[in-house]
């Protein structure tokens, strides 16, 4: 996603892109499990090929059905589809879920583990409706801490792998680049992680902030219902010019 000549959204240098793993950058999908749990590490969705339905010059749409893969590990009747499309101001994106089974209910979490460029970690700050919130901090003992945040603009100076409930409003600010990206959570993303492997250097941590939009707290979809996740990128000039695409 390309605005005024910045790149918004990363990949990393040691993405694999043969298909061995899913690739670490883009806005890849954490479902129907986030984290770990019953099935393998956030899901399958970022571990198959979706079907491409529709394609034109500014949007896409592409769809997930049950294969013997997924079956042997969650057996639901499930139907996704995700539709990207670019407009003049921002990029959207719609995630929907639909469960097409006649009688049972299955429960999921859902995420798009969205990958960011930074011109350097000690130029960004995030900000958004973080103060005052609980959230859980992974990188304290084996099952995380709860903690509550103190601060109204995040700065990323240690490792970071954090879930906070109920702020799904971030804003990255990167004064490098003087580029502004807002995350518009406009339906089914209620919380937000971050994440950061601080330090990493064959992972590029410096350049690239993971700023998740996610549905954490499970939901229980019946027969016949329908989940919807809409995301959307808002590029502008550290100025507040919103910038051409």
């Amino acid at each position: 996603y390309v605005v005024d000549g910045h790149e918004y959204i990363a990949v990393r240098p040691d993405a694999k892109m043969d298909g061995s793993k899913p690739i670490s950058g883009g806005l890849s999908h954490c479902w129907p499990q986030f984290g770990p749990g019953e099935i393998q590490q956030h899901g399958f969705a970022r571990n198959v090929m979706w079907t491409v339905k529709e394609q034109t010059a500014t949007n896409v749409v592409l769809e997930m059905l049950p294969s013997d893969y997924t079956k042997e590990m969650w057996d639901k009747e499930f139907k996704c589809t995700f539709t990207v499309t670019l407009e003049a101001d921002k990029l959207n994106t719609k995630m929907v879920v639909d469960n097409v089974g006649e009688e049972d209910s299955f429960d999921f979490q859902a995420a798009l583990h969205s990958y960011f460029t930074v011109s350097s970690l000690d130029k960004l700050e995030i900000t958004g409706s973080f103060e005052g919130k609980e959230f859980l901090n992974k990188m304290v003992g084996d099952e995380g801490e709860m903690q509550t945040e103190d601060r109204s603009a995040i700065t990323i100076s240690e490792e970071y792998d954090r879930v906070y409930k109920g702020v799904n409003d971030p804003v990255l600010k990167d004064a490098g680049a003087e580029k502004t990206l807002e995350i518009l959570n406009t339906a089914g993303y209620e919380d937000t992680v971050l994440w950061n492997p601080y330090g990493n250097e064959g992972m590029g941590f410096n350049n690239f902030v993971c700023v998740e939009s996610v549905k954490f707290d499970p939901v229980t979809l019946e027969a016949g219902g329908q989940w919807v996740g809409e995301m959307a990128l808002k590029a502008s000039s550290m100025g507040g010019e919103e910038d051409e695409p």
